[in-house]
Formats: structure tokens, sequence, C-alpha cells
């Protein structure tokens, strides 16, 4: 059903908000570290009108799901809860939120790393503030939304792909301090463009091992004394941590240098040995990745015109994302979904449309 059949004769207010593919800064926003993200051209949108029943109302065309729940209810478990952390954070600082009707489509993929709840979360709150008038700005949207998947949906993340919904775009590269959470776009590497390969192997955040992962670089710090692994500034100083806790603190740290080094601009070349580097940490020291993601991007590395490959996202499934050269992307991206898919019974890998193409050179 599309929103115009769901709402009828009632008008409504439509927003929506990007999807992310990160490229260098994986698991560093929770420890007030500094990412690269940019907005995927998949977008997440969200419809919504006054209600004249004393409840929230809510259908998802993507999931064909429709729920609604009271003001003192809580919302069933799933995609309503993201909403309802929104709405009940907006009470929470005295906005009032009468009852809705909520529509929601979106075309990122789910459960691939691109960060379709931020996406949820974000839209929602754009849809609120043009529907009732709140004065918020797109910092603030992202905070809210950060929190409403803390606590409404139980999963302890970071704040990168909340800002990155909300302030990135798709031509840039946003890089954002997660401790000050000052951003700035940057270019992306001249002469090429991005492609994104979902690997057909869904995750579950809250149920992954996302959250230990965070509860052990909390624990790093404070054996190193630090308020957060960002403030370890070489990674040698990580060394004399027992394992796990040394790994997971080696990745970190090595990956806020990578994004600063990117940060300052190098050639595409560079870039994508950085995000190999990355890859390679998050496979090895902070071993989120999996065999699937692995062989993906061995094989994207192998493709003609390809500069470098990474999983993008939490791990445990979902995504790859590949720097290439400008006009290579599509057909290596076609080929390496082609050999992955045979090379195993069931594999359903995807290419996803280039993300976003910087013909320019510097």
């Amino acid at each position: 059903m599309d929103a115009a059949t769901f709402f009828g004769a009632q008008p409504f207010t439509v927003q929506s908000a990007p999807g992310r593919v990160n490229l260098l800064g994986e698991h560093t926003d929770y420890n007030d570290g500094f990412m690269l993200p940019v907005a995927t051209p998949q977008s997440t949108t969200v419809s919504v009108a006054l209600n004249n029943n004393p409840e929230f109302e809510i259908y998802s065309a993507t999931l064909g799901s429709a729920v609604a729940f009271g003001q003192d209810d809580k919302a069933p478990e799933g995609f309503a809860q993201y909403i309802e952390g929104c709405i009940r954070l907006l009470q929470q600082r005295a906005i009032e939120i009468p009852p809705l009707r909520m529509h929601v489509t979106s075309n990122v993929p789910l459960g691939s790393g691109l960060s379709s709840s931020a996406a949820l979360e974000v839209a929602t709150l754009r849809a609120m503030r043009a529907l009732l008038g709140f004065e918020l700005d797109d910092r603030s949207l992202a905070l809210i939304a950060q929190q409403s998947e803390i606590q409404y949906a139980g999963v302890n993340c970071g704040i990168m792909d909340q800002m990155a919904s909300s302030l990135a775009d798709s031509e840039h590269m946003l890089f954002l301090d997660a401790r000050t959470l000052a951003t700035r776009l940057l270019p992306i590497p001249a002469d090429s463009e991005l492609i994104v390969i979902d690997s057909g192997m869904p995750r579950t955040l809250a149920a992954s091992a996302y959250n230990v992962r965070r509860a052990e670089c909390e624990a790093a710090a404070r054996e190193l004394g630090v308020q957060a692994l960002r403030d370890v500034a070489a990674v040698d100083d990580v060394e004399r941590l027992a394992p796990p806790l040394r790994e997971r603190a080696r990745h970190v740290v090595s990956e806020n240098l990578r994004v600063l080094e990117a940060a300052e601009g190098v050639d595409a070349a560079r870039f994508g040995e950085l995000m190999n580097a990355s890859h390679a940490s998050l496979r090895d020291d902070y071993e989120v990745s999996i065999p699937e993601l692995d062989e993906l991007c061995d094989l994207l590395r192998a493709a003609n015109g390809v500069h470098g490959a990474r999983l993008t996202g939490a791990g445990f499934g979902g995504a790859v994302v590949a720097l290439c050269r400008t006009g290579a992307a599509a057909a290596a991206g076609a080929a390496v979904v082609e050999r992955f898919n045979a090379g195993a019974s069931g594999r359903s890998a995807a290419l996803l449309l280039p993300i976003t193409t910087d013909t320019r050179t510097q």
C-alpha cells in the first residue's frame, strides 16, 4: 500500500533520510574517534499525518506490517521500537506529540550494514519536525536518533550512523569527530567511484557481539588510563594489554590513524590501501568479519580497476564497499557478484548501484 492509499484524502507530510556507507573509521565512533562515511542514494521515506484515533498507527510498506500503540503503551518489538524511541525522546524534551499515523517505505537494504535503522530514525524525526513545527537542528535530530536506538532498540551504538544520515550527502565524505561532533565535507578521491555489494548474509546488530566489543573497548581504555581509546596516540601503546583487549584497542587506534591520514587528502590508490588495511584490522584484531565478507573483498581487490575494499558497517555479515577507478565499478562489481554466487549454493550477493562518481582531477 502506498502513502496516498494509506492516507486517503487526509493531507500528510513527507520526509526522507539516506542510508550510509562508511569508507573508513569502523567501530571508532563509540571510542570518541574519527570516521569517513558517505550517504547512499538509497533512502527511507516517512509520511506522517495527525490521527483522529488516540493511537500511533504505523504501516511499513517495505515489510507489509502494521502496528499500533497508545500514548502510554510500548510499541511492539520490531521496526516500531525505533519510531517509538523518537516519539518518547521528543516528549521528554517537552515537545507535544499528538497521536499520529505514519507510512514508512525504504529501499535501504535491511541487515546489510547500510544503516537502515538510522535512516528510519532520522526520517521519522524529520517528518515530525515538518508536521509539528518544533525547532531542532539536524545535529540535534541525530543525537535523538542515536538515543532512540540505544534506549528503545537495545543497541549501544555510537553516533556515526545517525550523524551520517542526518548530515552527509552522496557526493562527499563526511569527516566526523565523535567527541566534539565537529564535521566537514571532504572530496572523495579524484577519478574514483564507490560500489557496495550486499553479501546476502544478514546480520542482527543487537544480537551480535557489537555490545561485547564496546565493553571490551571501555575496559581497554580503563586499563590504559584514558577517557577513550581515541586518546591513545600510538599503536605500540596498546601492546601491554592482554588479549583480547590488546587486539580490540589496536584496531581502534590504527583505524583512527587511517582516517586522519585519509582526511588530509590522499590519492585513490593510497585510499584503497587504507581500506584494505582497515579490513584486515577488522578481520584479525576486531574479529567482526566473516569468511564471505573476506572472500568478497579478496575478489574485489583482484578485479580490474579496484583500488581497495573492506567490509562496511558493524560486520558479522552485511555489505562490503570498494573504491574503484571511474568507469570500472559496475563491471568489476558485476563480475565479482557472479563469481561469488557461483562459489557455493544458496549465495545471493547483489551489486548495489555505484554510490557516487567523482571525475574531477586534483
